[in-house]
């Protein structure tokens, strides 16, 4: 027997294919026409359900609703659908609602759509918001489809009405939860096969700044921040059409026909180098979006956040009478912490008086601040330091001193160089950043795109040497410049990019103005960055002809041995990805491998 739902899971992707030239366009209005198909089709399932049942459905205390993607009308070619049955306690018996839900499921099933389905009483529906945080974020859009929709939309007030009263509450398990999400899929902007819905910047984030605006804590943003989400959306749509399934991860063999399908394939390459720019280019697009979306959260966030700060007033009645306060609201306190720089309220702002136009090292000084405080820069700040005149060819004995500081917070710089990379900062520092910038890396040990995994090896690069003693500040800054320049020269058609980086990285540090000596053991250090991987894995560490070509290409100096196996380590524990693997958060770099690393420093070691 037919039902109105046969076939949907065909119609949604024969309506949802791209032009005939294979580009995906319009988006936006295949979501909704796809979003309206479902409705009506589910419209019409409810009522041959009704009527299939054994007994009479009443008109009203039960009807059927939409939530998530559904009810935000962001329908996909292979989404599940998420659909509630809401009724009033004695409208059915238990037996009934079993028939009457069965009628509904199974016809969805069959026709091979994943299906999220529940029965509920609306206090159930309260209760599932009101402490399972997820159901609460995908109940926040409930959208009646049919029978009684009067009682759908009343449980939907209901719900956003107890959201809007325990936001206050919430606010931190919900900014919680985007953390816990940060820390297991990382940000998008930075992996190579990410998780478009779960990462950093992915569609999760949205529907959260969409909840802290539904909490009146703190409006949403619009404009870029609505294209963002909107293109992203249209990759979601082409990951589904190529992959011919429910899926929100970008893996690597659906790159480059995802990027085709997106308009970014270049007809006038020859095959292979258009599949790789294209593959790029799609890098550099989630890059931007996700960064949007992420920086839209954050901004929402600190909003709400200051709103619970400032909803007490900062004085109080008895202060009325006191001649200290004159019955005026007191002045915001702001802790300078570094010139134009100061702590308030738990975020790295501006000083008052700062004028990020007149000072172009301001920007470091707020980075280095928020590094070594372990404080997040305020969304408003990041936007002001965007006026700072920031040159590559403006550096000083202060913007040098900062910049190392920088690079030596550990892993604080992280977030930080995320933040300034959301203004662009380190491209105008380094313009040779952006040959690199958001470029997935074309090996599968590498989680990481190529300048992710820059900041990620400098992260672990200390000041104590294998050997068991300390670097001297000057070693220790070459260290951290040949961390974070080590794959600079990882760019399209390069066949050796450590030759290629070494010849960037003297350009980038003799310009930075540092001295002959770092500027030669930078080079160096970049220039054989592989080699005593490589020595490992394909030369004998008892040949004392090994050891000895190994010392005389670093010159014979011990220190510099010192720093190339501290780079080589740096360089294998943040590959994110162990070779042959899809993806994986083990690192590549086990006890096994350090010994086998170590056996060849020893050996080099004895030859100088």
């Amino acid at each position: 027997m037919t039902s109105a739902v046969d076939g949907l899971k065909q119609r949604f992707m024969a309506m949802s294919q791209p032009d005939a030239d294979g580009v995906y366009r319009n988006g936006a209005a295949k979501r909704k026409a796809r979003t309206e198909l479902a409705m009506g089709n589910l419209t019409q399932l409810w009522n041959e359900a009704c009527e299939a049942v054994s007994f009479d459905v009443p008109a009203t205390g039960i009807g059927l609703g939409a939530v998530g993607s559904l009810a935000r009308g962001q329908v996909g070619p292979s989404s599940d659908l998420d659909l509630v049955v809401i009724y009033e306690p004695h409208a059915l018996t238990d037996q009934q609602l079993n028939e009457l839900a069965n009628k509904l499921w199974y016809p969805i099933w069959d026709s091979g759509l994943d299906l999220d389905q529940s029965v509920r009483t609306v206090a159930q529906c309260e209760a599932v918001t009101d402490r399972d945080l997820p159901a609460a974020m995908g109940w926040l859009d409930v959208v009646p489809i049919a029978g009684d929709t009067g009682l759908i939309e009343s449980t939907a007030v209901s719900i956003l009405e107890r959201w809007r009263k325990a936001a206050r509450k919430r606010l931190s398990e919900l900014l919680g939860s985007a953390k816990s999400r940060l820390d297991e899929f990382g940000r998008m902007a930075y992996i190579n096969q990410p998780d478009i819905k779960e990462a950093r910047g992915g569609l999760r984030d949205s529907v959260l700044v969409s909840a802290l605006a539904a909490s009146w804590l703190a409006d949403r943003p619009h404009g870029t921040y609505d294209d963002a989400v909107e293109r992203l959306l249209d990759v979601r749509d082409c990951i589904h059409l190529v992959a011919g399934k429910d899926t929100n991860m970008l893996l690597s063999p659906y790159q480059a026909k995802v990027a085709a399908m997106l308009g970014l394939a270049d007809p006038t390459l020859p095959d292979g180098e258009r599949e790789a720019k294209s593959i790029d280019d799609l890098q550099t697009l989630l890059a931007r979006v996700g960064r949007q979306i992420a920086f839209s959260l954050d901004s929402t966030a600190s909003r709400a956040e200051h709103s619970l700060t400032h909803d007490k007033p900062r004085f109080a009645f008895f202060q009325v009478f006191q001649p200290r306060g004159g019955g005026k609201r007191q002045a915001p306190t702001f802790d300078v912490i570094a010139p134009g720089v100061a702590k308030h309220e738990e975020e790295i702002v501006l000083a008052p008086g700062a004028e990020p136009a007149a000072d172009p090292n301001l920007v470091l000084r707020v980075a280095v601040a928020a590094a070594e405080y372990g404080l997040p820069i305020a969304p408003g700040t990041l936007r002001n330091l965007k006026k700072c005149p920031i040159g590559d060819r403006n550096w000083t004995d202060e913007s040098r001193e900062l910049f190392i500081r920088l690079l030596a917070s550990g892993p604080a710089l992280l977030n930080v160089w995320e933040d300034i990379d959301f203004i662009d900062v380190p491209g105008k520092l380094i313009p040779e950043w952006l040959g690199v910038r958001n470029r997935p890396s074309a090996s599968a040990a590498h989680r990481y795109t190529i300048d992710r995994h820059m900041v990620e090896v400098v992260t672990r690069l200390g000041r104590e040497t294998p050997s068991g003693g300390r670097y001297d500040d000057r070693h220790y800054e070459a260290l951290l410049l040949a961390g974070i320049l080590h794959d600079i020269g990882k760019r399209p058609g390069v066949a050796n990019h450590a030759a290629e980086g070494a010849r960037h990285a003297t350009v980038v540090v003799e310009r930075m103005g540092f001295d002959r000596d770092i500027v030669r053991w930078v080079t160096l250090l970049v220039r054989e960055h592989l080699t005593l991987s490589e020595f490992t894995t394909g030369r004998n560490p008892n040949d004392p002809n090994v050891g000895d070509d190994l010392a005389g290409r670093l010159d014979h100096n011990p220190v510099l041995l010192d720093m190339l196996f501290d780079l080589t380590r740096a360089d294998g524990s943040s590959l994110g990805a162990t070779s042959g693997e899809t993806i994986s958060k083990q690192y590549g770099w086990s006890k096994w491998r350090e010994t086998l690393v170590r056996t060849m420093y020893n050996a080099t070691r004895y030859h100088m």
